[in-house]
């Protein structure tokens, strides 16, 4: 059997979905589902203060980034010394995860066996059930057990979008992936939110996830706010609220003043391309259709707040 290392949260959740945990050595220092992962070695570390505020963080990785580095650093000798067969990295973003450039100059010099590196680069919803399916014909996995993930994934898409086409209301919504500055959710994003029922108004489907004004914001004046940073967690969400409230315009907003502006989990669901995007579905369409969708995803992976508490 191999011996995986994963450098991408959303990979090892891939890996364990096919079944393949107990062939996992290593891990990034993002990867932290399922838990039982976390006992694996960690593999990489950011090279920024991922406890800054937003402003902060991005000025960082802007810098990084313009002097042509890595945000993150791979630990070759833990590699080596892991002896892995197969790496799993990614293309799709320099900024969300270790990029396959990292990992190869991890690897340059090595002159023993290497190993193979699969890198996935995600844009869309296909994308993303095809990087499952490569994954598994990489790892030699059964056929059938590929077929039953893609399967189950299907099924429960399908529950969801079944119900919502037949709705006669389609809220506007505008999916937050930064607050500082503002930045939409882009990619698998939007399909997610048409799949749900709505009406997405930043970002577009299959690309990169784009900038955008506080102007911008007002005159769209959404039905609903979803906040879902890249990296961030409910609680990590709620302490950039202020960046958010100190605008004038912002008690002004239809979604501000309906109570409908809502903290997502963007770190465990809506910035992974993996098996739980599906879960990412299921949050839209709970926030987009509460009377026709409910399935016990509040608290976990969103909560609701007052957007005009002081």
């Amino acid at each position: 059997m191999p011996r995986i290392v994963s450098l991408i949260a959303s990979a090892t959740e891939i890996v364990c979905a096919l079944g393949f945990e107990d062939q996992l050595v290593g891990r990034s220092h993002e990867c932290d589902y399922p838990d039982s992962a976390k006992r694996l070695p960690v593999c990489t570390a950011p090279k920024i203060d991922v406890h800054a505020t937003s402003g902060a963080i991005n000025a960082s990785i802007k810098s990084i980034l313009r002097d042509g580095l890595s945000v993150y650093r791979v630990d070759a000798e833990k590699l080596r010394e892991l002896k892995p067969d197969v790496v799993v990295t990614q293309t799709q973003c320099e900024v969300c995860a270790v990029s396959q450039r990292d990992v190869e100059a991890a690897l340059c010099d090595w002159v023993d066996s290497r190993p193979r590196i699969v890198s996935l680069a995600p844009n869309s919803l296909q994308d993303v059930w095809q990087d499952i399916e490569r994954v598994g014909e990489v790892l030699e996995a059964e056929h059938r057990l590929i077929r039953r993930l893609l399967e189950q994934i299907r099924l429960r898409t399908e529950a969801v979008s079944h119900v919502a086409r037949d709705l006669s209301d389609r809220p506007t919504i505008a999916c937050i992936e930064w607050i500082d500055p503002l930045m939409a959710a882009g990619n698998w994003v939007p399909e997610l939110v048409e799949l749900a029922g709505g009406t997405n108004r930043f970002g577009e489907a299959g690309k990169h996830a784009p900038w955008m004004t506080w102007e911008q914001l007002v005159a769209a004046d959404t039905d609903v706010i979803a906040l879902m940073p890249c990296g961030f967690d409910i609680a990590r969400t709620l302490q950039d609220l202020p960046l958010l409230m100190g605008h004038r315009e912002w008690p002004h907003l239809s979604a501000v003043q309906s109570r409908r502006v809502f903290a997502c989990d963007g770190n465990q669901y809506f910035n992974r391309p993996g098996p739980r995007l599906v879960e990412s579905l299921e949050i839209l369409a709970e926030l987009l259709h509460p009377e026709a969708f409910n399935f016990g995803h509040e608290g976990r992976g969103w909560k609701r707040f007052d957007p005009l508490a002081s």
